[in-house]
């Protein structure tokens, strides 16, 4: 195997957040590895640099790759160090993050091997995983009516539509409940998130979706449905139910992907990668804590996510 180089001299604005059923990206050159420590500790994995030609010019376009639950999945849902994962992937330059899921369906029409594009969450988790950038000396408020990217969302769901005939069968909302695992729920809870309204049901869309709007990154996740929770009476889930039907969709998840990273290394797509319309927002947000108010341990931390803001 060729060796790749540990640096990356140019930006990289897209990024792939791979979760359970999607560990890698395989057909792109693998061109880098960066090896990045943040304020917050280290990122799940290291992330993988690879190229992808984009479709309007033929040049390279680089995609960071980063693995949620570690290279082995080795790391538990309440392990996954979010805010590193986050603070790697801006400090290197993303701007845009699609993000993967394995999810539970709440929902008869929502079938085993089946897409869901989420547009709501519902936090279930339970204030164990640190869920925001803005803490000890500064704080922040920003918005999160719609937690996905909307504007990254249309382009999501047009790809999904595309594959439709491919065996893609895609669901082009709803609403995701993120409980804290990582144990499966209890009847009760799944039939509860069920009447609240909930489609689908995952252990990683927060505080990974909260982080990514403080760090000004457009942010959408897919998911893939691999079970009905426990909610149907057909056989509680287990893991090897779970793992069945990943590996029995993974080449549709690949394309699936593959498909919207193609679409958005198109050069019209510009401004949404770099995400200019939620550039600035966090540096309003901030601005609660005046300068006498701000610690040093905040101010640093900060810097280094935003030296154009608090550094």
């Amino acid at each position: 195997m060729a060796s790749v180089a540990t640096s990356y001299s140019d930006p990289i604005r897209i990024a792939v957040i791979g979760g359970t059923g999607l560990q890698s990206l395989p057909g792109f050159t693998h061109v880098a590895t960066l090896n990045i420590t943040t304020p917050w500790g280290a990122p799940s994995s290291p992330i993988s640099v690879l190229h992808h030609p984009s479709p309007s010019t033929g040049r390279p376009i680089p995609i960071a790759f980063l693995s949620r639950h570690g290279l082995h999945h080795e790391l538990a849902p309440h392990e996954v160090p979010s805010r590193a994962n986050i603070a790697a992937l801006r400090h290197i330059g993303v701007r845009t993050v699609i993000a993967f899921s394995a999810v539970g369906s709440l929902q008869e029409e929502i079938r085993p091997r089946d897409f869901v594009v989420p547009d709501q969450v519902i936090d279930r988790t339970k204030g164990i995983r640190p869920f925001t950038f803005f803490e000890r000396g500064m704080v922040g408020h920003v918005g999160f009516a719609d937690p996905f990217d909307t504007k990254l969302g249309t382009v999501v769901r047009k790809c999904g539509e595309s594959l439709a005939g491919d065996g893609v069968r895609l669901h082009e909302k709803g609403t995701l409940v993120c409980m804290e695992g990582p144990q499966f729920s209890t009847r009760a809870e799944s039939n509860l998130y069920r009447s609240w309204g909930g489609s689908v049901i995952n252990m990683s869309a927060l505080p990974e979706a909260k982080l990514a709007r403080e760090a000004e990154l457009a942010y959408q996740m897919i998911c893939m449905s691999t079970d009905y929770d426990c909610w149907k009476g057909e056989g509680d889930v287990d893991v090897q139910m779970v793992m069945g039907h990943m590996k029995a969709n993974a080449e549709n998840a690949r394309r699936f992907v593959g498909g919207v990273l193609d679409e958005l290394s198109r050069e019209e797509h510009g401004e949404l990668v770099e995400a200019k319309h939620v550039e600035g927002q966090t540096k309003f947000a901030g601005s609660m804590t005046g300068e006498k108010g701000r610690s040093e341990e905040a101010k640093g931390k900060l810097g280094w996510l935003f030296p154009e803001y608090f550094g």
